[in-house]
């Protein structure tokens, strides 16, 4: 077997659950990478850094892989950066550093599950089976007990509550888009972050600059909050589009209805916030509708039947070279 398809199979090898797992880790930690770079530099100086960060350091490895892509394909997969990275992290960042409540606007964003449920019917037409809808329900419950205790209503205007919400469908968006997007279309995963990445620097670079420099701040807080957010971020897509390769939008998407307490408790780990027995009951009342979820999706996949099982095709097509 060649290196190549080594690489291509590797992702496929790990059980879907691990990966999973590993997203809500990676996930949860990209919050508390942002809480802690807010007291070194602006925000979104930091993430403007972090892609920049990326896409200089590897270059090298991720030009030759989109040196043979269409332009179609290489448009597609920006739009889907702009999307997803852009999108998603300019409307619950803005929206936090122009008054929303951080507690409030997380779970708006945390909506991600209900709205790709949603435009899956309205726009695509999938219908999904009651008990999937009990359990994005119930899951989301979870959610508003975990984060009950830090959601206020600030006093910024209206509309700035609206932008965490944009950004939650930008992402629900940019989900569909990517999942329905065919195997020939497509990029690997380091090509695909990387020009995601690339092309999210631009509206980073021009939300930064309304805060003020481009300059880097000379500090070590500052270089630690760029690496933090640089891990966390890169991985957490990562994960988010190895999962989505593998299951469906819904239970990808509702994975993430984990990720609230898990950032709560590395919140309590590392800048000793406190934990409450109502975040437990909520874990557990989100991990309840997770399962009923997972469970129905077994059951009614998005793609048809012929993806029940969707590590078989890939390990096959790999094999094939």
């Amino acid at each position: 077997m060649s290196a190549q398809q080594t690489v291509r199979l590797w992702p496929v090898a790990i059980p879907l659950l691990v990966l999973e797992a590993a997203l809500v880790v990676i996930w949860s930690s990209g919050f508390i990478g942002a809480r802690f770079s807010i007291d070194h530099a602006p925000a979104m100086l930091v993430v403007f850094w972090r892609s920049l960060l990326f896409v200089l350091l590897l270059a090298p490895w991720a030009l030759p892989r989109l040196r043979h892509a269409s332009p179609a394909t290489l448009l597609r997969h920006a739009g889907i950066g702009l999307l997803a990275m852009g999108g998603y992290l300019a409307g619950v960042v803005q929206g936090i550093a122009l008054g929303a409540p951080a507690g409030l606007a997380a779970l708006l964003a945390d909506l991600l599950p209900i709205g790709v449920a949603l435009l899956s019917l309205l726009v695509l037409r999938q219908q999904l089976g009651w008990r999937t809808w009990l359990g994005l329900l119930i899951g989301l419950t979870g959610v508003v007990l975990v984060t009950s205790d830090a959601l206020a209503w600030g006093d910024a205007p209206l509309w700035v509550y609206g932008l965490p919400l944009l950004g939650m469908l930008s992402l629900a968006v940019a989900t569909l888009w990517q999942k329905r997007t065919t195997a020939t279309a497509s990029l690997d995963l380091l090509g695909n972050l990387w020009l995601q990445c690339c092309i999210c620097c631009v509206p980073f670079a021009l939300l930064a600059m309304m805060d003020g420099s481009l300059m880097p701040v000379a500090s070590g807080g500052f270089a630690l909050s760029v690496l933090w957010t640089s891990i966390s971020t890169i991985g957490g897509y990562g994960l988010y589009w190895l999962c989505l390769k593998r299951s469906t939008p819904t239970r990808v998407a509702s994975v993430l209805y984990l990720s609230p307490a898990l950032t709560l408790v590395w919140a309590w780990a590392m800048f000793g916030e406190p934990l409450s027995w109502l975040m437990g009951l909520g874990t557990a009342v989100s991990g309840l509708g997770l399962w009923l979820v997972i469970r129905n999706e077994r059951k009614h996949n998005d793609d048809g039947p012929a993806l029940a099982n969707p590590s078989s095709a890939p390990v096959k097509a790999a094999c094939r070279g």
